[in-house]
């Protein structure tokens, strides 16, 4: 059994009322996921910046 079975069959014990309990988790992990990929990039902004900022980088990508 995955563990996406085992999740699934654990929600389907719990009583109604805890459902919103676990919706507000599920909801929460997303968005915890989608805060740390987004703070890598802005980490890596810096440091990708020296290059994206050079002249020649303008030129190359003028035409696009």
């Amino acid at each position: 059994m995955s563990n996406r079975d085992i999740l699934i069959k654990e929600i389907n014990e719990l009583p109604d009322e805890k459902i919103q309990e676990v919706i507000n988790f599920v909801q929460f992990l997303k968005s915890k996921h989608l805060d740390d990929e987004l703070g890598i990039t802005l980490v890596s902004e810096p440091s990708l910046a020296r290059d994206w900022n050079k002249p020649e980088e303008d030129e190359a990508w003028r035409d696009l």
